[in-house]
């Protein structure tokens, strides 16, 4: 039993949490570099878990559950603090991308859950449009991060930042078509 719960996968996917706050911690103390080194190595994790998972095959329900609710906790924290005021950010995501993306996030999460609660157990696969969201957050993140490292704002910032905005509301309003789907069934 407890080699079905300590996997590879699962050993990785905790990493990933454990690098947050160092993540953190290095963007605070204005260590950029470290923390995009941080931060491009818990992306790292992410592959690599689902990599063993599959090769191993030792994919587990914990697994299926950790996974995603860590990259959602990397990419809720870095967002958050890349979105600081007053702590040395050459290039920082404004507040408003910040709470429309977390508030989708939330939207999702709160629409899932009163779903099975209220109509009963449904199955909510990602969406490509999901998928392409957290990618696109993911090279933002790093966008902003490399610019902030190098000390000076660039254009890619800026796209980065318009792009993650037009993905948001595309694949918000995507689930929300996707969930009214599955309710009609």
């Amino acid at each position: 039993m407890t080699a079905q719960v300590f996997t590879i996968a699962n050993q990785l996917t905790l990493l990933r949490m454990l690098l947050i706050p160092a993540f953190v911690i290095l963007t605070l103390y204005g260590e950029f570099g470290w923390a995009l080194a941080v931060f491009a190595f818990a992306g790292l994790t992410d592959l690599l878990d689902g990599l063993a998972a599959r090769t191993t095959g030792q994919k587990s329900e914990l697994g299926a559950w950790l996974d995603p609710a860590a990259d959602k906790l990397l990419l809720v924290t870095t967002f958050i603090v890349l979105t600081l005021p007053n702590i040395g950010l050459v290039n920082r995501i404004p507040l408003w991308l910040t709470v429309l993306i977390i508030s989708r996030d939330v939207g999702i999460v709160l629409t899932v859950a009163i779903v099975n609660l209220a109509v009963g157990p449904r199955t909510f696969k990602p969406s490509p449009l999901g998928k392409a969201a957290t990618a696109i957050f993911i090279v933002a993140c790093v966008v902003v991060m490399i610019f902030n490292y190098l000390g000076y704002h660039s254009r890619w910032v800026d796209a980065a930042i318009w792009i993650s905005a037009a993905i948001t509301i595309t694949s918000g309003v995507d689930y929300v078509w996707r969930i009214a789907k599955i309710i009609n069934k």
